[in-house]
């Protein structure tokens, strides 16, 4: 049976081709010490238990009150910290060059002490989402009150997704945290690396197509519209031929800056506190604090 499709099926042609190993080489993953990758439906489930305790009476469980909180929230904390944990391991072990025995050990002991120092960032994590809250209901007098961004807002969606996975990278986690990051940017069309440092207040109006890079450094009260891009302007090769990774390369943006839709600011530049970027214009040097840059044409 074998032999007929090998030589005579379509199936087998096709499976002797793609199971050639010139096929696969960079294709493919071999799980390390049998660590399965991590999952994304999972990561997707604690993302959702995190935004039901930073946001709790908004998502899945409504009916919360000030007497049921502290069961409801340690109850899903430690839904949280079991699976995060799992999920943490697995991207260390997907990350790990050591030998099966240093690698079992120390990516459990690692993932389990990532697992507990993320949850103490939490308090943080909602203050500054407050703020964000605050700044997306001010901006948008479409907002008839807070909880509407809360529920609805592609801006608040997506910088929860952003503030948790920033924190995961913070703390070295591998993989995962980008995994986060692109849950938001596929639900909203809003791109943040999570490397990228983001201060309190921040919000983006409409939020479509809006990128922002792994460097890039944003201050409080910062406000964008759909389209912005925070890229970089070059990507210095090393010796080897490949690219330079982690090197800043992507814009600092000062407080109380406003950028205007479709502008594109590229390069290790400074937008100056107070700035006003116009919509659809190209900026690649440093603008002075309180100065407007608009289009000509």
């Amino acid at each position: 049976m074998a032999k007929y499709l090998k030589t005579d099926s379509v199936i087998g042609e096709v499976v002797e081709q793609l199971c050639a190993p010139e096929s696969y080489q960079g294709v493919y993953h071999q799980p390390s010490f049998g660590s399965p990758m991590p999952s994304i439906e999972l990561l997707h489930d604690i993302v959702e238990r995190l935004r039901s305790v930073l946001f709790p009476g908004f998502f899945k469980e409504p009916f919360i009150t000030p007497q049921n909180m502290a069961y409801f929230v340690g109850s899903k904390l430690e839904k949280v910290r079991r699976e995060l944990t799992r999920q943490v391991e697995r991207g260390f072990c997907f990350a790990c060059e050591k030998d099966v025995q240093s690698c079992s050990m120390d990516c459990t002991e690692r993932a389990e002490r990532v697992a507990n120092n993320f949850l103490l960032t939490l308090p943080r994590v909602r203050h500054l989402l407050a703020t964000d809250v605050q700044a997306a209901f001010a901006g948008d007098p479409a907002a008839k009150n807070p909880g509407e961004t809360i529920f609805c807002y592609p801006s608040i969606r997506a910088m929860t997704n952003h503030r948790i996975a920033h924190e995961l990278h913070e703390l070295g986690v591998p993989l995962i945290p980008r995994i986060i990051a692109e849950m938001a940017h596929s639900e909203t069309g809003i791109d943040i690396h999570p490397g990228a440092t983001i201060g309190e207040s921040f919000f983006i109006d409409h939020g479509t197509g809006t990128v922002i890079g792994e460097t890039c450094i944003i201050g409080r009260n910062v406000r964008l519209y759909q389209g912005v891009t925070l890229g970089a302007k070059s990507f210095p090769k090393g010796e080897n031929g490949h690219l330079v990774k982690g090197i800043p390369r992507h814009p600092i943006v000062e407080d109380n800056v406003t950028i205007y839709s479709g502008a594109t600011i590229l390069g290790r530049i400074t937008i100056g506190q107070g700035a006003v970027i116009g919509g659809n214009v190209w900026v690649v040097d440093d603008v002075s604090p309180g100065s407007k840059v608009y289009s000509n044409r």
